[in-house]
């Protein structure tokens, strides 16, 4: 039997309740199959961690992460801690230690979901964007001068490195070419002479070795246009990671929502761990309440599967989470049910136990 050896933090707000979900779904796959089990180890990190010891995680948190196979990630963000400490001082934190430089988020209409966009049908919005994940304006670099004085300046390098740029491009083409769909390239480089105009340049070398790929370019502020007005055009799209956060949260805007955006953060040579997180946040006005909405969690469960190798099951498991949605009776607030996280979790499980595919 493959035994997957997950480090488990649930976070903060909601992110314990959603992540105990989608702990319950791949623990159900597991028994339901018979060939794997999940072994789970947890991690009190983040920010009630942080009010605590003036830190995000231990000071070899990392180190004590090496040893797994994958990362489960609940949610970081909590009031009394400002967003950018949380934020690097956890989830970029392991991202860029563990060079996590792939970040696949779908954004794919179930049908039952909600969307606002009244004339859009489930075969309409059906995209996957690769972000990239560890460098670009995310980098961290720049410098603060003259603090709180009159001449106060501000200076934020992104930071584009050949490497850097052709690994994610070049998994965005062999994805593309995998699965027989086209691919997008979204920058800015009307704007950004330097970053951009090289991001355009590194895709249209690559893209001389895969002339089988059918390509667009767009600018980042036309391809925002053209998800709501034309979603239908975009399959695969690689981006910076700046305006990949910013358009997948279009994304899930116009597919159901926050409560139904996942994300993986991947290290493709599985040098390192993956981690998998749902990308709502924490959601401090309902922690604690039993009604978040687990469904993106569970989806991230999906994509934990999929990295696996048991993609059977991972369509099951998302399978289930559309069943869900297309029934309406088994819903959290959110999208106009009265469930309970719990009773959501339960549904999708006993799904998994009818046996649908």
């Amino acid at each position: 039997m493959n035994i997957c050896r997950i480090a488990y933090i649930p976070g903060d707000g909601i992110g314990p309740e959603v992540t105990a979900e989608g702990i319950r779904i791949l623990n159900a796959a597991a028994e339901l199959d018979g060939r794997f089990r999940f072994e789970w180890t947890r991690f009190p990190w983040g920010c009630d961690y942080y009010l605590k010891h003036g830190k995000m995680m231990d000071d070899d948190g990392i180190d004590q992460l090496k040893a797994f196979d994958a990362i489960y990630l609940g949610a970081v963000g909590a009031p009394g801690v400002p967003d950018h400490v949380s934020l690097r001082g956890l989830l970029l934190a392991i991202r860029k230690s563990f060079d996590q430089y792939i970040n696949l988020r779908p954004v794919k209409l179930l049908r039952g979901a909600p969307c606002p966009l009244k004339s859009a049908a489930p075969e309409d919005i059906d995209m996957v964007f690769i972000r990239e994940n560890s460098e670009g304006e995310y980098a961290g670099s720049g410098a603060w001068l003259y603090r709180n004085q009159p001449g106060e300046v501000v200076i934020q390098n992104s930071v584009f490195s050949r490497r850097g740029c052709e690994r994610v491009i070049r998994y965005a083409y062999e994805l593309a070419r995998k699965e027989h769909k086209t691919l997008t390239s979204v920058s800015k480089g009307n704007a950004l002479n330097y970053s951009m105009v090289f991001w355009d340049q590194i895709f249209a070398e690559i893209g001389r070795e895969y002339p089988d790929v059918h390509t667009c370019t767009l600018l980042v502020d036309a391809a925002a246009m053209f998800m709501v007005r034309d979603p239908k055009r975009f399959e695969i799209v690689v981006t910076s990671n700046l305006f990949g956060d910013i358009l997948t949260d279009l994304g899930a805007a116009i597919a159901g929502g926050l409560g139904l955006a996942a994300g993986a953060n991947l290290n493709p040579e599985r040098k390192y761990p993956s981690m998998f997180e749902p990308i709502h946040g924490s959601a401090p006005d309902i922690a604690g309440k039993g009604i978040a909405n687990p469904l993106a969690s569970i989806w991230s469960a999906s994509q934990m599967l999929d990295f696996f190798g048991y993609k059977e099951w991972g369509t099951r498991v998302l399978t289930a989470v559309g069943c869900l949605l297309a029934e309406k009776r088994v819903l959290t607030p959110d999208i106009g049910g009265t469930a309970s996280t719990r009773e959501v979790g339960d549904a999708v499980i006993q799904l998994l136990k009818d046996g649908i595919r």
